[in-house]
C-alpha cells in the first residue's frame, strides 16, 4: 500500500444472511490502492477500529466505539436508517455518518409491485384454493385506471413509482417538501392533512415507504382505514409503527379494506398466534422486500466513492455521498 492509502475496517454484522465477506471483496475490488479489513470476532473489531479510517458496518457497539482510533472520520451504516446508531458520541467525536440510501431502491420497487399485482389478480385466491385441490373460477381487479398512493418519496419511494409508470394508473407522492416533486403524477406535503386525507381517500393501493418519524408514526390508523375505498390495498415497507397494529386488525375483520401486503409490523417479528397470520387477505412477508444479490455491490459503490473523496480530499468541497451527520 502506498503512503497516502487508507484502511476501511469491516465489522463482523450480516445483512440478510448474505456473507460479508461479499461486501469486502467487492471493497477490494473498487479500492485497490486501499486497505480493507475485516473483523471476524469482538476483540478484532475493537482492535481493527484503532488504526482505520474509515470504519463499516451495521452497527456500532460501546466497546467498538470506545475503541475508535483518532484517524477516524466517516462510519458508514450499510443500513438506510441511522436511529439506531449512538449519532451524539459520533458527533462528539468528529465522525460523519453515510447510509446506505438507494441501495433498496431497485428490489423494493419490484417487491411493492409484486405486492400490488398479487393482489390486483389475488393470487393469494389460487393459493388457496391450490391447498385445497379446487379448480374454480374467481373474479379479479385490474391494476390500470386505479390510484396508487405512494408515501415516502426517497429513493425507495420513487423507485416505486417510476416502476408503476408503465400501467396506467394516476400516483400520487406524499413527501416533506411537495415542491421537490418527484416521478408522481401529483405531491402533497404530510403537513397538508386534507391533501393526505383525499390521496387516502383516493387510492386502490397505498404504500408506505416513508421513515419512522413523529410525522409517520401511527399515521395509518382507524381514520386513514375508514377513508380509503373499501377495496383499497395497503403495502407497508416502511416501518411497522407507521400503520396502528390494532385499526389494521379491526379494518380487516370489517372488511373497512380489501387487504395488506406486511414487509413490515409491530411488532416485529411478528409473534405466532398474532391476528394478521389468519387472514387470508393479509400477506406477511418477514421483512425481506430489502434482499437482493446486489446489497452489498450498491453498498460498495457508495463508500469506494466516500473513500476516494477522502483520500482525494475532496470532502470539504462536496461532502461525502449519503451523509447524514
Amino acid at each position: 500500500m502506498s503512503d497516502d492509502s487508507l484502511t476501511v475496517a469491516v465489522l463482523r454484522e450480516t445483512v440478510h444472511g448474505i456473507p460479508i465477506d461479499d461486501y469486502v471483496a467487492a471493497l477490494r475490488d473498487r479500492l485497490p490502492e486501499h486497505e480493507v479489513v475485516l473483523a471476524r470476532t469482538p476483540s478484532e473489531e475493537r482492535e481493527v477500529v484503532q488504526d482505520a479510517d474509515v470504519v463499516a458496518g451495521m452497527n456500532i457497539s460501546d466497546a467498538v466505539l470506545e475503541a475508535f482510533g483518532d484517524d477516524v472520520e466517516l462510519f458508514a451504516c450499510a443500513f438506510a436508517g441511522t436511529g439506531h446508531l449512538p449519532m451524539d458520541a459520533l458527533r462528539d467525536r468528529g465522525v460523519a455518518v453515510t447510509n446506505a440510501s438507494g441501495v433498496h431502491g431497485p428490489n423494493m420497487g419490484e417487491h411493492a409491485l409484486a405486492c400490488i399485482l398479487s393482489f390486483a389478480r389475488r393470487f393469494h385466491v389460487a393459493r388457496r384454493q391450490g391447498d385445497d385441490d379446487v379448480w374454480r373460477s374467481y373474479p379479479t381487479h385490474e391494476l390500470a385506471g386505479s390510484t396508487v398512493t405512494v408515501v415516502g418519496m426517497g429513493a425507495i419511494g420513487t423507485a416505486v413509482a417510476e416502476r408503476l409508470d408503465a400501467f396506467d394508473v394516476e400516483t400520487v407522492g406524499v413527501r416533506h417538501s411537495p415542491e421537490k416533486g418527484g416521478p408522481v403524477d401529483r405531491v402533497v406535503g404530510y403537513d397538508d392533512a386534507a391533501g393526505v386525507e383525499a390521496a387516502f381517500a383516493d387510492s386502490s393501493y397505498v404504500v408506505l415507504a416513508c421513515p419512522l418519524t413523529d410525522t409517520t408514526a401511527g399515521l395509518v390508523d382507524h381514520e386513514a382505514f375508514v377513508t380509503m375505498p373499501s377495496d383499497a390495498v395497503l403495502v407497508n415497507m416502511a416501518r411497522g409503527p407507521v400503520v396502528d397494529t390494532d385499526d389494521l386488525v379491526s379494518a380487516i375483520r370489517r372488511h373497512e379494506i380489501r387487504g395488506a401486503a406486511l414487509d413490515v409490523t409491530d411488532p416485529e417479528p411478528l409473534p405466532s398466534g398474532h391476528p394478521l397470520w389468519d387472514f387470508d387477505n393479509v400477506l406477511v412477508t418477514p421483512h425481506n422486500a430489502g434482499h437482493t444479490p446486489n446489497y452489498y455491490e450498491r453498498l460498495a459503490d457508495i463508500l469506494a466513492e466516500n473513500v476516494e473523496r477522502l483520500a482525494d480530499g475532496r470532502v470539504d468541497d462536496e461532502g461525502f455521498e449519503n451523509q447524514v451527520a
